[in-house]
């Protein structure tokens, strides 16, 4: 029975090893898409975000979509460098700090943080789930509202007003 153990753990582990070989070798990503860490919400609010995903344009700002990876309908991007959106994040340490600012563009609420690489990252308010914006220097010296105007439409469709838990 020993020996029958040993066969088929030799069976099963070549064709596992072979996998996990070439996994490690060919999966590394040649496409330039941006990287973004996909929040973890709970089920409610990730219900929200789907439905967000599922209205999101293909172009914000002119720019075309290329999502992050790893890819999830909790984050979405476009341009390069690149726009890119989370839903389901956490409230924004920055209502705290000096430098945020409130926004409403297209009425949707927003909490604006300067970054100190230039960019800024942009916190809807007043929804039952957080949508962060983050827009590059590029686009902010544009004016930066531009991606917000774009948004705000599928994020009125997909995100009720309210208090987000």
């Amino acid at each position: 029975m020993n020996s029958f153990r040993h066969r088929l753990r030799l069976h099963f582990g070549l064709p596992a090893l072979t996998l996990l070989i070439a996994a490690a070798s060919g999966c590394a990503s040649t496409d330039d898409a941006p990287a973004a860490t996909v929040p973890t919400p709970d089920a409610k609010v990730t219900k929200l975000c789907r439905n967000l995903h599922d209205l999101l344009p293909q172009k914000v700002d002119g720019l075309e979509r290329d999502d992050p990876e790893p890819r999830s309908a909790l984050t979405a991007a476009w341009g390069s460098p690149a726009i890119i959106l989370r839903c389901g994040v956490a409230w924004p340490d920055a209502v705290l700090k000096k430098g945020s600012m409130p926004a409403t563009v297209n009425q949707v609420e927003w909490v604006v943080e300067k970054l100190d690489s230039g960019a800024q990252r942009m916190t809807t308010g007043g929804r039952l789930a957080y949508v962060e914006v983050t827009i590059p220097e590029e686009q902010v010296a544009d004016g930066g509202a531009g991606p917000l105007v774009d948004l705000a439409g599928p994020i009125k469709k997909a995100i009720p007003k309210g208090i987000a838990d």
